[in-house]
């Protein structure tokens, strides 16, 4: 009798995680049970990102009666980068809000859609993300690694290179430590640009600068004025070296298991606000510059297709991606109506 008892509860103790999984697509989702979803990122409060990102969730908390909590966390209070993504393919209650070049790890086209160099405009990324072809990727990222993109626009404007040495070309650069995300794209790219690459979290990247750890960053003008960095790098060089983007990504399983009226705000409100973003961003960029300005900021231009032609192999060396993938988005690009 001991025996069967004790074979009974080893069954059942293996059989609990099975059951565990399968409780989202059961479960209740109403104003009186609410579903709460925890949103991180990397970025600081006074960031228009975080800004936007906060008015998408309080819209679908009052829209859905607080049906759908969106718990919001900026600056790293939470999971972010590789990490977060990876709590979105897992099924955790959780969305990531990251750069392209972190789902590029799932399916690695995504790495040359945010590639160096690649884009003069934002409404050039926002054509080639409507594309069929990227529609492709998407739908390839949710079927095999069960992350869905609620937007893939939510854009804070070109990076460029914050230092206190006036750069103008790759020789300015060499050998100078520029703390990145730790991301591999930025990691061979600012590389490939002639600087050493120095992976850093962003709660450390400002005292490092002022340590001398590193010798500058890179970002973008909208967080030069906002996240600190303005008061330990003096100068901005105008590499554009990436169109700065985020995409919001939630687990496949997870969305299909709320209900669809749910569903159809939550897409919603992301859609509109990345529209906000944009615009925002847009709007205050002059205006940030000139407040930096007069604070005795510099900006500097820079040889750029000297930058360009050192940023190529970024794209051959890329692993996985379809061969000749720059070519294949420049294609792309040059179906774009004028």
């Amino acid at each position: 009798m001991k025996k069967v008892l004790f074979v009974l509860l080893c069954l059942a103790l293996v059989a609990t995680p099975i059951f565990a999984q399968g409780t989202k697509e059961g479960r209740i989702i109403d104003e009186k049970h609410p579903l709460v979803l925890k949103m991180s990122h990397v970025f600081a409060p006074n960031e228009q990102l975080t800004k936007s990102l906060q008015i998408v969730a309080d819209n679908i908390r009052t829209r859905t009666g607080g049906a759908i909590d969106i718990q919001h966390y900026p600056q790293s209070q939470l999971a972010v980068y590789k990490e977060g993504v990876e709590q979105v393919a897992r099924g955790a209650d959780f969305i990531s809000v990251e750069d392209p070049s972190y789902i590029g790890d799932y399916v690695p086209n995504f790495n040359a859609l945010v590639g160096p160099m690649l884009y003069h405009t934002f409404d050039e990324y926002q054509y080639l993300i409507q594309t069929d072809l990227v529609k492709g990727w998407l739908k390839e990222l949710e079927e095999k690694h069960r992350i869905k993109v609620l937007a893939l626009d939510f854009i804070f404007g070109f990076r460029n290179l914050k230092t206190n040495k006036v750069i103008v070309t790759p020789a300015d650069l060499k050998g100078m430590k520029i703390r990145v995300p730790n991301s591999k794209l930025f990691i061979d790219t600012l590389n490939a640009m002639g600087a050493v690459s120095t992976p850093i979290g962003f709660a450390e990247t400002l005292s490092a600068v002022q340590q001398g750890v590193v010798d500058g960053l890179e970002g973008t003008m909208d967080a030069y004025g906002t996240n600190g960095s303005a008061e330990v790098a003096k100068n901005m060089a105008m590499t554009q070296h990436f169109l700065g983007t985020c995409g919001a990504y939630i687990n496949v399983d997870l969305f299909n298991s709320i209900p669809v009226k749910y569903q159809q705000i939550i897409q919603e409100e992301f859609t509109k606000g990345a529209a906000h973003m944009n615009s925002e961003i847009t709007n205050n960029y002059e205006k940030t510059k000139a407040m930096l300005e007069a604070k005795g900021h510099k900006f500097n231009e820079v040889d750029s297709a000297a930058f360009a032609k050192t940023v190529e192999k970024v794209y051959t060396d890329m692993k996985g991606v379809t061969p000749g993938i720059y070519d294949i988005l420049q294609a792309e690009l040059a179906k774009m109506p004028k």
